[in-house]
This record gives C-alpha cells, sequence and structure tokens, in this order.
C-alpha cells in the first residue's frame, strides 16, 4: 500500500523552525555590526577604501613606498581568556589579541596597516561581544591600524555557554630595504630590552596553576591593585613608539617576546655562531614574576623560558648607538633598559642564557 500524508499527521502540525530555533540568533548579529562600526570607523587610515559590513575590505598600497613588502601575522589569546571567563572581564583581551599579531609584524620593521578578526561562541551575547571588539578597535588605536573586518561566528553546541575564542590577523608594509631580519647582528652588539606591562598573553596554563595552588583568590589585594588586575594587565604595544625611533638608530634585530619566554625567542633572530647574554640584574622584577614564582616554586630557567619576565621585547643595537636609543626609547614612551650583549656562541651552546 502506497504511504500517504494524512492533513491530521503530526508533521504537517509542527511549528516551522526558524535559525534561531537552532540556536543563531541573526538579529543579534546585526546589533553587533552595528556597534561595531562606529569602533572600527575611528581606526580608519587613508589606504582603506572601504569599511565594515561588504564581503571584504579594500586597502591599497600608498604611493610613499618605493619597494613596498607586505608583512603578516596571525595570533589568539590563548588561556588567558580563561581568566576573562572566570572574571567576566572582556574589555582587554581584544587588546591582547591585536597586540600578539601587531607586535610580531613589528619585528620585521613594518608598519601594520590592517587587522581582522574572528570571534567564535555558541551563543552571541551583543553585549559581551561588543565589550571584546571593543577592545579590538582599542587595540588597533594604540597599534595605528585599520580595523576593516572580521568574522563573528554563532555555533550553537560548539562552545560552553559564556564562553568564546578568539583569532587574528594583521598585515603590515616595510620598504624592502628597511625590512630588519636580524642577518646583520654581530659579536659584540648590544640588546636593549623594553618593559613589559606584566605576562602579556602568555603563560597561562602555568599562572592559572600557581593560582590554584596560592589558594585560588583572584580578589587578593596585590601591589596596589588586586591580583585579577595585574593578571588582566593587557599586552603592551610597541608599534608606535619602536616606529618612531626605527630611522634615528641601526636595529639590527627585534624580537618580541612571546610564548617560549627569554630562552627561546631571542635565538630566533641571532645569526648562527652568536648568542645573547642577558644580565638579569640590568631590569628591574616586577612583582607579578616575583609572585608568580615563590607562588609556584618554578625554577629560574622555567621562569625564563615561559615568561617575558618583565622584557616584552628585545632590540639589538650596535655598542655605539646604545645611549641614542635608549634615550630616543624612552622619548618614545618606553621604559628601555641596556640588559645584555652578543657573544660568540660554540656548537651545542644555547643561543640565549640570562645569568
Amino acid at each position: 500500500m502506497a504511504h500517504t500524508l494524512n492533513s491530521d499527521s503530526p508533521t504537517s502540525a509542527a511549528s516551522p523552525l526558524h535559525y534561531r530555533d537552532a540556536g543563531v540568533d541573526i538579529d543579534a548579529g546585526d546589533e553587533l555590526v552595528r556597534r561595531i562600526k562606529p569602533l572600527a570607523q575611528r581606526t580608519l587610515r587613508p589606504e582603506v577604501l572601504t569599511g565594515i559590513g561588504g564581503f571584504g575590505a579594500l586597502v591599497e598600497v600608498s604611493s610613499k613606498y618605493r619597494q613596498p613588502v607586505l608583512v603578516s601575522g596571525t595570533d589568539g589569546v590563548g588561556t588567558k581568556l580563561r581568566l576573562a571567563f572566570r572574571l567576566n572581564r572582556h574589555d582587554t583581551v581584544g587588546i591582547d589579541l591585536v597586540a600578539m599579531s601587531v607586535n610580531d609584524v613589528l619585528v620585521q620593521g613594518a608598519e601594520p596597516l590592517f587587522f581582522l578578526d574572528y570571534f567564535a561562541c555558541g551563543h552571541l551575547d551583543v553585549e559581551q561581544a561588543s565589550a571584546v571588539i571593543g577592545g579590538v578597535a582599542r587595540g588597533c588605536e594604540l597599534a595605528g591600524c585599520a580595523l576593516i573586518g572580521g568574522e563573528t561566528a554563532e555555533m550553537p553546541d560548539s562552545y560552553p555557554a559564556g564562553e568564546y575564542d578568539l583569532a587574528g590577523f594583521a598585515v603590515g608594509i616595510v620598504e624592502r630595504d628597511q625590512i630588519i631580519t636580524g642577518a646583520r647582528i654581530e659579536v659584540g652588539d648590544r640588546v636593549i630590552g623594553l618593559a613589559s606591562s606584566g605576562p602579556h598573553s602568555n603563560g597561562y596554563s602555568l599562572i592559572r596553576r600557581i593560582v590554584e595552588r596560592a589558594g585560588d583568590d583572584l580578589q587578593m589585594p596585590f601591589a596596589g591593585r588586586t591580583l585579577a588586575d595585574a593578571l588582566c594587565e593587557p599586552t603592551r604595544i610597541y608599534v608606535k613608539s619602536v616606529l618612531a625611533v626605527r630611522d634615528q638608530i641601526d636595529l639590527r634585530g627585534v624580537a618580541h617576546i612571546t610564548g617560549g619566554g627569554l630562552l627561546d625567542n631571542v635565538p630566533r633572530i641571532l645569526p648562527e655562531g652568536t648568542k645573547a647574554v642577558l644580565e638579569r640584574s640590568a631590569w628591574p622584577r616586577m612583582p607579578i614574576f616575583e609572585w608568580l614564582q615563590q607562588a609556584g616554586a618554578v625554577p629560574d630557567a622555567e621562569m625564563h623560558r615561559v615568561f617575558n619576565c618583565g622584557i616584552g621585547m628585545i632590540l639589538v643595537v650596535p655598542p655605539a648607538a646604545v645611549a641614542n636609543a635608549l634615550a630616543a626609547l624612552r622619548l618614545a614612551g618606553e621604559t628601555a633598559f641596556d640588559i645584555g650583549r652578543i657573544e660568540p656562541c660554540g656548537p651545542g651552546e644555547a643561543q640565549t642564557e640570562v645569568r
């Protein structure tokens, strides 16, 4: 017998399904875009030809460049997000997101042109997302780059309630003959360290374990504020200050101190046969790193391999340029220290030592 569909069958009586029933709120997404647009507008540069809302953003290469080279970088915030979720603080992780990519682009001497973000969640909370993207826009302002677009992905059943993930992408530009690679670094050069604002966005899996061991009290008083405040401090963005001095001093190498700390990041720019010897007494120890080491009983070597330990970026310059470099960097708003030197490195030796 053939199957027939009766008018009173359950299927015909079922309510029609909409995207919102499946967990995706298109109206919330539209509201988020409406809120983002004025934030992005504040970050625009003359090279940007289109605003947020299109399928793609157009950016022209300025005619002021003779041999322009594009430099790209992408990164996330890591498990620092777990702290944001726990504290319900979402206005600074966007700054972290921008900082991680634009500081990487800066290492090769590039000026960040534009930035895009990816925000993914299970359910779109417009207030929460607005706070995050507001931080992204603030980070772009600090870096002098344009927020030209991104993606907000609402994916039901993919993330726990109240949680999200972030990724960022930056593109910068540099003259071909001004690219900084580290190839010109020589034995005898000096290492200048730029102070960090704290752990930045690295080592937070270890930090969270240390906090648990210490009693799990993020609201405990700490150095005139709370431990939560110290750990939520956003990553410092070095773009404007370093670009301001780029043409005044002979910058032979630049390293962004991220995951891998001082021990693993500095060697990334060193020529074979050289090593950086850093004098631990040459810069002050920030209270947050003192506390992390003591509360976690973390060995010195592990501290230097996991954390920036108070130095968020290093610059390598010739010995004769040190005084001018320090003066120029301080005038540009950085706290800068002469922290070490470049020495010969034998086979099998570590390319960074902290003494």
